[in-house]
């Protein structure tokens, strides 16, 4: 029988694997913000644009996903997160609807804005994208400023029905004060970066392009590595955040992320892989002249590694919202998902997820079938 703490496990597990495909297609953002320093040529420059803008709408389609699946299954981290820390998440929306906006309108004739803006603007999604996101998901294990009293839902805190209340007027941008955070974003930005390099080293045919591509993965590798290691290991190493599961009460507990690791093995089995494919990705591109396919090694690398990353930060008893202005306002899969109900009928439709997922694997092929070239933007009339 289908218990309700399943449904919760296995929504925080969807919600950790959209995560990890998010951070895998910001790719896209990494290229963008590559866009001026790769391309040396104008030629090239629109080249480098016609391969990203074919695959942004994949970027920009799981981000909403990741949203609204967060929305449906943990509504209680929805409405504290994006409604508290909502400067955070404006900057990053804006970002995203500045790269809408510039693919559909640069190319377009009467485009009185010039070319040179619109890939200001993508050069700014670039850059906020991937950083912001890092920063924002390094709060689940450094936790945020906030409160929450359920009993303000049926006016037992004579505040009305507002059940979080954001403790810092900055609003989420004192996430920024904290040096693991930009670790991480940092992390996430390079390593956007770096996917970004190995996608054109896979399919640009242009010598001197692909010639470039692998330089920069070296250069982007390693600010990703080190910047990942540091805050992997300073968040094995501090206090975590744990949950009582007899009393629910939240406290902070030594080596909690690494405790996590090491009492669920398959976990940190699947993350190790992780690495090392991501790893094995970036190595194999700078060091062997032929080998072209460090995109699928590093790109499956990332959605599991980063989906290992998101399960300790929910599982094993472990708050993975963490409120550093009030411990026991912290929230966990158990006290911030939604209704039994809900997570049953939701569960009925995510049986469809794998066939989604083949069609878009489908169109990603049909799309990919040869390698592209600046003679490609003379012939397709659809180019960016």
């Amino acid at each position: 029988m289908i218990t309700y703490s399943f449904l919760q496990e296995y929504w925080w597990f969807i919600i950790s694997l959209l995560g990890g495909l998010l951070v895998f297609l910001l790719f896209v953002q990494g290229g963008q913000s590559m866009i001026k320093s790769l391309g040396k040529t104008e030629d090239e420059r629109r080249l480098i644009v016609y391969a990203l803008g074919r695959k942004w709408e994949y970027t920009f389609t799981t981000l909403v996903t990741f949203g609204g699946a967060f929305f449906a299954s943990f509504p209680l981290f929805y409405s504290t997160s994006f409604g508290g820390a909502y400067w955070v998440w404006m900057l990053l929306l804006f970002s995203f609807v500045l790269q809408a906006v510039s693919y559909e309108f640069q190319s377009k004739p009467g485009n009185v804005f010039g070319t040179g803006t619109y890939r200001t603007f993508l050069f700014l999604n670039g850059l906020l994208g991937p950083f912001l996101i890092g920063a924002a998901v390094a709060t689940f294990y450094t936790g945020s400023a906030f409160a929450v009293s359920k009993g303000n839902l049926v006016g037992l805190g004579g505040v009305g029905p507002v059940i979080s209340q954001w403790q810092n007027p900055l609003h989420g941008l004192e996430a920024l004060f904290d040096i693991r955070n930009w670790c991480l974003g940092l992390a996430v930005l390079f390593l956007a970066r770096t996917l970004a390099a190995l996608f054109f080293v896979n399919r640009l045919d242009d010598e001197s392009l692909v010639s470039r591509a692998r330089k920069y993965v070296l250069y982007n590798g390693i600010p990703f590595v080190v910047f990942f290691l540091t805050f992997l290991i300073w968040t094995l190493v501090a206090k975590g955040f744990a949950v009582d599961p007899a009393t629910k009460a939240v406290s902070l507990e030594p080596l909690k992320y690494l405790n996590n690791f090491i009492q669920m093995p398959i976990v940190l089995i699947f993350f190790l892989l992780g690495v090392v494919a991501v790893l094995y990705g970036v190595i194999a591109t700078v060091f062997q002249t032929g080998f072209k396919k460090g995109i699928w090694f590093a790109g499956a690398g990332t959605v599991i590694t980063v989906t290992m990353l998101l399960l300790i930060a929910g599982y094993n008893n472990t708050a993975y919202y963490p409120s550093t202005a009030d411990l026991q306002s912290s929230l966990t899969i158990r006290n911030s998902s939604s209704s039994e109900f809900t997570l049953t009928a939701m569960s009925i439709v995510s049986i469809l997820v794998p066939f989604v997922l083949a069609y878009i694997i489908y169109a990603w092929r049909a799309l990919e079938k040869k390698r592209l070239s600046v003679e490609d933007l003379k012939t397709d009339g659809h180019a960016y």
